[in-house]
């Protein structure tokens, strides 16, 4: 509710509530509305992974404050992120970040989550607490649609993400398996994670759509390190190929005792698309699906910033950050959408002698109403521009532009993903 009109003589109140209600409720009957007063900041917070995925979380984070210091002040205040909360990757901590970011009653929007699986659980809270939430990396398409108008099973309003649906990278993936390295009979894995377990399956129908044939679907435990019952497995269904979307833990075990199988083809999902696995001696060899790294020419509309420009900056304050993942221009778009949002939505008061009398707000004071900054999310995307490319949020939250590239990594000593040479693109 607006700060302060319980104050207010009922009087008074009454004669100015028809005037004042479109201004100070967002013009949409919003009962959810921040006031932010002159002296203090916009209140946004980060749902990251930095327990069990601490490579790509601390990246994410780095480019979020990043991001926020080359945006700005939103409308003279400041922005402050407030400290990282934890979602730990699993269900049980999104939903209870949720929830201690949810009873934060001047928070505005999230960036996050890094993990599908707590995005997952975080965001019916979220959603139902009024709030957005937009991701740089959490990419199942239970989180939006299955891109032909039908909404996820855990859709919710007020989510929206800048990292690409994975439909669109195991369709990739599927393409480049079948079409360019000519693999007919494959293999593939989850780890029971939302985002894992369908991939393996949207891979299955996409692969075998083209005529090809996937002879196994293996699981892995959250922590597994020992593969040796799995890998027999995999050894009975006699594979030419491999499809392994799990996360960077797993990945760090599995790839080196599954090199054993020489002839295999190994294509990796973007989750472990990190330099902590291309650090790998056993990862030379390796294809990588995920976002394309570092186009030169795109520029982010919010900061006027290239990707060049961007990435210098990144590297002079985070040098131990900047060449983990390709995910931090995704953060960076995410928190510059967030925060141009925010600006739009935001309504200035002026400091009239009604709302100084009334005690409603002071000359500098920002009403922002939940409601109107989920629409202003949509409404900005419409012509915004960002370093991972041209942004349009649908009505389901999805707003990338679908492209997605194949890595060949051949030379464990390259452990930065922007340097991985490209060798499949797809666009929808």
């Amino acid at each position: 509710m607006c700060r302060n009109l319980l104050k207010t003589p009922l009087l008074l109140l009454l004669i100015a509530l028809a005037a004042f209600a479109t201004a100070a409720c967002g013009g949409d009957g919003d009962p959810s509305v921040v006031v932010v007063a002159p002296d203090e900041p916009i209140e946004v917070r980060t749902l990251i992974s930095l327990t069990g995925e601490s490579t790509l979380g601390e990246s994410l984070r780095a480019s979020m404050e990043l991001a926020v210091d080359h945006f700005g002040p939103v409308h003279g205040h400041e922005v402050e992120l407030g400290p990282v909360v934890d979602g730990m990757c699993n269900p049980d901590e999104g939903r209870a970040g949720a929830e201690r970011i949810a009873a934060e009653p001047q928070v505005l929007g999230v960036v996050g989550t890094s993990c599908s699986s707590s995005s997952v659980a975080a965001m019916p809270v979220l959603s139902g607490a009024g709030l957005v939430m937009i991701s740089p990396a959490a990419t199942s398409p239970v989180l939006t649609s299955d891109l032909r108008g039908n909404p996820g099973s855990d859709y919710h309003p007020g989510f929206f993400r800048v990292s690409n649906n994975d439909l669109y990278q195991v369709q990739a993936v599927a393409g480049f398996a079948y079409d360019e390295l000519g693999l007919r009979r494959m293999v593939t894995m989850h780890d029971g994670d939302v985002y894992t377990t369908t991939a393996a399956r949207v891979f299955e129908a996409m692969f075998t759509e083209r005529s090809g044939e996937v002879a196994f679907i293996g699981a892995v435990e959250k922590g597994q390190t020992d593969m040796t019952g799995l890998l027999a497995e995999l050894a009975a269904a006699e594979p030419d190929g491999i499809f392994m979307p799990l996360f960077r833990a797993e990945s760090e075990h599995f790839i080196p005792q599954l090199r054993a199988f020489e002839e295999l083809e190994v294509i990796s999902g973007s989750s472990a698309l990190v330099a902590d696995v291309l650090a790998l001696p056993e990862s030379a060899g390796v294809y990588f699906a995920g976002p394309p790294s570092r186009e030169g020419s795109n520029v982010n509309g919010a900061t006027d910033m290239t990707v060049d420009e961007a990435l210098a900056d990144f590297e002079a304050a985070y040098p131990e950050f900047a060449h983990v993942t390709p995910y931090w221009a995704h953060a960076y778009d995410a928190t510059t959408l967030l925060l141009a949002a925010i600006e739009r939505a935001a309504i200035r008061e002026d400091g009239s002698p009604l709302t100084r009398l009334l005690g409603i707000a002071d000359e500098g004071t920002l009403l922002i109403g939940r409601n109107a900054l989920r629409r202003a999310m949509r409404e900005v995307s419409e012509d915004f521009s960002g370093l991972t490319g041209e942004l349009a949020c649908d009505e389901f939250g999805d707003c990338a532009p679908g492209i997605q590239v194949i890595y060949h990594h051949t030379d464990a000593s390259v452990t930065d993903p922007g340097e991985l040479p490209v060798v499949y693109r797809s666009e929808p």
